[in-house]
């Protein structure tokens, strides 16, 4: 097999590994795997605060169930309640204890979903999983059910193998709200830092490279957003009588808005940090099909597209209050209000992004327009630590699970709790992972997991836990 790294251990220097076992022992159990997946898929849990909590609690319950039956005998199903007393959602935490001098992994991913949207969009039922040219179709399929699945099936492949050879200390932790913005994570860990103590962390909520071959993420953007009105008229005033020496707001809001990007379409808010220094790219062609992007439409922005997708600032509106077409009336609306995500580079400060973009929108006021900034959620990017031994080994079990050279990967969205993580265990190492790719639409209509690269994933986890039972992190 092909080694994932120049300078990472060829399976010669790892020979007390049996990587051909463990890749047995993952391939015997997968169907049985996909059917617990698909099981999984069946139940609608969803955080959000709208819909009714019954089937998320019905889904912690059939994950714990799943947990038990690897073997786990500390399994339980916790939450904290959120600000307004209102409980948080249920996480699965198990723990097998380490064995003295070995060290503990911490194994993470979320059993809540998304939303379906609008049903019309999906061609099979969100909630029935369906198996369909080698992928397997569903709401959480891949987001992020798979990542459970991912861990139980490596962690039993490994125990299968190694037996009372097993010292490793090995915790779960499978959130129950991460799709709702993870209200209650901080005050979870802390009021459960000891418990979810551990040495290394790997998060499964991440994306390959492309299927057939894998990834290690080693970078998030960081987050901020908020909202910006602009008021002009105390009230609304009749457009035919009034209009013409005053511009209405949503006008006004409209050119403060194209302030924000420069003629090329990159953001043009000054002291926002970006970079174009990726180990790898995407062509436009490659971009263009993954985004769906319109025939006719220009990229924006400068340097490469993975740059542009993962180490600078990207900035959107993602609503706008103004009134509905099809009851707007011939009146000089007074007042607008949008809101904006702001997507921040490794290395950005959230507190000073947010900042700059308070004096950026206050110093371009048009026409004199009295501007509201409104500051709203923020989240810290996140760099791995390539160096360190655990990313050294999840970049050697990575390549030979796949039989290809692993990359290394940004990620253009955020995964803010990571932040709470690295401020909680300052000495982790932190592994971001994934079983998704540019075709699982997570988030959108027909959700898939591409099942070849499911197994692979399930294989890369049990080598680089037989790994770290065998060598630890010295």
């Amino acid at each position: 097999m092909t080694s994932s790294s120049a300078g990472i251990p060829q399976p010669s220097a790892v020979g007390s590994i049996d990587a051909d076992a463990l890749r047995q022992a993952v391939t015997e159990s997968f169907d049985a795997t996909v059917e617990q997946l698909k099981e999984l898929v069946a139940i609608p849990g969803i955080a959000w605060p709208s819909f009714d909590p019954a089937p998320l609690n019905a889904s912690a319950d059939a994950v714990a169930g799943l947990v038990r039956a690897s073997g786990f005998e500390d399994v339980r199903i916790l939450r904290c309640d959120k600000e307004d007393g209102t409980p948080g959602g249920p996480a699965v935490v198990a723990r097998r204890p380490a064995v003295a001098g070995k060290p503990t992994i911490l194994l993470y991913a979320h059993h809540d979903v998304q939303p379906t949207g609008d049903l019309a969009l999906w061609e099979t039922e969100p909630f029935t999983a369906v198996e369909r040219d080698g992928r397997l179709y569903g709401r959480g399929a891949a987001d992020d059910k798979a990542g459970i699945l991912a861990h139980v099936a490596a962690y039993s492949a490994v125990n299968r193998v190694l037996g009372e050879e097993l010292g490793l200390g090995v915790t779960y932790f499978f959130e129950g709200e991460e799709e709702a913005g993870s209200p209650t994570f901080r005050a979870f860990l802390e009021a459960h830092q000891e418990l979810l103590r551990s040495d290394v962390i790997v998060v499964a909520d991440s994306s390959n490279w492309k299927v057939g071959i894998p990834a290690l993420t080693t970078s998030l953007r960081g987050l901020v957003d908020g909202t910006i009105e602009v008021k002009v008229l105390d009230h609304a005033v009749h457009s035919g009588m009034f209009g013409g020496p005053v511009l209405d707001a949503p006008t006004l809001l409209a050119r403060l808005i194209a302030t924000l990007h420069d003629d090329e379409g990159s953001v043009a808010i000054e002291g926002l940090l970006g970079r174009d220094d990726v180990a790898v790219d995407l062509t436009e062609e490659e971009y263009r099909a993954d985004a769906s992007v319109l025939d006719g439409v220009k990229l924006a922005g400068t340097g490469t597209i993975a740059s542009r997708l993962w180490t600078k600032p990207a900035l959107s509106i993602i609503g706008f209050d103004a009134p509905a077409v099809d009851v707007a009336s011939n009146t000089l609306l007074p007042r607008a209000r949008a809101k904006f995500s702001l997507r921040l580079a490794p290395g950005q400060d959230p507190a000073e992004a947010m900042e700059a973009v308070r004096r950026h929108v206050e110093s371009h006021a048009p026409f004199g327009a009295e501007v509201v900034f409104t500051p709203g959620e923020t989240g810290s990017a996140f760099s791995t630590d390539t160096t360190s031994a655990a990313a050294s080994m999840a970049m050697w079990a990575l390549g030979e699970a796949w039989g290809v050279p692993a990359v290394e990967t940004g990620i253009g969205g955020s995964i803010p709790f990571i932040a709470d993580l690295t401020e909680l265990y300052p000495d982790v190492q932190i592994l971001v992972t994934g079983v998704e790719d540019p075709d699982s639409r997570a988030h959108s209509a027909n959700e898939s997991l591409h099942l070849g690269d499911f197994r692979n994933a399930i294989i890369a986890e049990a080598l680089l836990l037989a790994r770290l039972n065998a060598e630890g992190l010295a």
